[in-house]
């Protein structure tokens, strides 16, 4: 990846405007055509949304896309169809007991609902505010009660010489308890603004359970299990790749081997799983911040805590740019797929969303980009501004190649935002056009919303602020 290091958040204010004005327009569209009894919006096929019965886990990205949308620009249209798609739609995924999404689908709108009142940017009544962080107290812990112990109980730590943090226990996936994904560890941030209200799960014999710790403990085992640090683990160490899943005997907690459900090999590195760990750590270390020390002396202290979350979000972010992103930051789906080989050498060409070999992910990119801006940030308000700037402007990089064509979606008839966006290619659900061998042109609801999300912090980085859930 080639960083632009003369990008600044003003320099895109433009792009960021258009990207603003053409959700407004997606979001209205989409609204007006989608019938909620069809389930929940996905990704588009030929330009238009559709469902995919697999997880419900995109809700939350339609709802949410317009509370962004306000946010960014005021529109009270949006902040209304927001609030009342949130309050008709959403009840069910704040109980839901099924999946690992909740950071996805519930921090995304009622998590959003309350930010913007709490900031000053809508009224809310009294009550309106407690209904959000009633929600947001039952999410985090519905979330946390998904949990498994590990067989392990020694302090780890990527870092050589630290104190660690136990690996002893994760949030299991959708696919059953023996499973730990990547994408989870955004989905703590459902726990910690749970823990954050005063709430805690509420085990048997009502032994109160800590949301923070818990958080905590599975972002470590996560670390440990799902991220590489060109340690010698095995035969494919390579620092920052990232295992979509890991799988654990059950019967005695113990790891046996990393799988992937939508990468193309467990030794290969799935880009969009790599762009949550990025994304999922880098705002984790800013809720750090907000804790007491004491808070964390149960599982290994600050110190420990934050040297995992930061080794392990800085050597994912390094070998996105350094190892696998093309030239203008965006990657393929897949860090080594079966056709990689026939692209040459990729990375010093700016992706081709066109080619006839392997698909691009732009979804990916944009996960990726606010994790990298949330990293520089969080190392240059702390001492480090020399990599703080490096990672700041990989996140400007790629926001700048996002927010134009060919990935921003400007023609009225296709309902996405964000184009060329791949939900699971292994299984063959993405749509491949007329002429094209692999799929390319199309947007999903975790693209589009993380698009937005990308443009909203830009913009606000642009006026000297900032953009945090915590």
């Amino acid at each position: 990846m080639k960083i632009n290091a003369k990008l600044t958040p003003q320099k895109l204010r433009l792009k960021t405007h258009r990207v603003f004005e053409l959700a407004g327009q997606k979001i209205r569209a989409l609204d007006a055509a989608w019938d909620p009894t069809n389930g929940t919006p996905v990704f588009t096929v030929k330009g238009r949304y559709t469902s995919r019965g697999w997880t419900e886990w995109t809700q939350g990205f339609q709802f949410g896309l317009a509370f962004l949308h306000f946010d960014a620009t005021g529109d009270l249209a949006s902040l209304k169809l927001g609030r009342e798609k949130t309050v008709k739609f959403m009840a069910s995924h704040v109980s839901h007991t099924g999946v690992h999404d909740h950071g996805f689908n519930n921090v995304s709108t009622y998590g959003n609902l309350r930010r913007l009142i709490l900031e000053g940017r809508t009224t809310g009544s009294r009550d309106e505010l407690h209904f959000t962080e009633l929600a947001l107290k039952v999410s985090g812990a519905v979330q946390a009660a998904r949990h498994v112990p590990t067989a392990y109980r020694a302090p780890w730590s990527p870092v050589a010489g630290a104190a660690g943090v136990t690996p002893s226990g994760y949030v299991y996936s959708f696919n059953g308890p023996q499973s730990l994904f990547a994408d989870t560890i955004r989905s703590m941030r459902s726990l910690v603004v749970a823990h954050q209200l005063g709430h805690a799960l509420m085990g048997e014999g009502d032994q109160p359970i800590n949301l923070l710790h818990r958080a905590v403990e599975h972002a470590a085992t996560t670390a440990c299990f799902n991220v590489f640090f060109g340690q010698g683990r095995d035969r494919y160490d390579v620092r920052g790749r990232v295992a979509h899943e890991s799988i654990f005997n059950r019967n005695d907690g113990q790891f046996r081997c990393p799988s992937s459900q939508q990468g193309y090999s467990p030794f290969t590195t799935w880009t969009r799983g790599a762009a949550w760990i990025i994304c999922g750590y880098a705002e984790q270390l800013e809720f750090l911040d907000t804790v007491p020390g004491a808070d964390l002396d149960a599982v290994g202290g600050r110190r420990a805590v934050t040297d995992l979350f930061l080794e392990t979000a800085r050597v994912a972010s390094d070998y996105y740019i350094d190892g696998y992103s093309a030239r203008d930051g965006v990657p393929y789906w897949d860090s080594m797929a079966l056709n990689s080989h026939q692209l040459g050498d990729y990375a010093k060409r700016d992706a081709d969303p066109f080619n006839a070999h392997e698909p691009v992910d732009s979804s990916a990119a944009a996960i990726a980009a606010q994790g990298l801006l949330r990293l520089g940030t969080y190392l240059t308000t702390h001492g480090e501004k020399v990599a703080g700037k490096k990672y700041f402007q990989a996140g400007l990089t790629i926001a700048n190649t996002l927010f134009a064509e060919p990935y921003l979606a400007t023609d009225p008839k296709h309902q996405g935002l964000l184009l060329h966006s791949v939900y699971h290619r292994p299984n063959g659900w993405d749509y491949i056009p007329p002429g094209q061998k692999v799929p390319c042109g199309e947007s999903s609801m975790w693209g589009d919303y993380h698009a937005l999300e990308l443009a909203l912090l830009v913009s606000r980085l642009a006026e000297e602020k900032y953009y945090t859930f915590f």
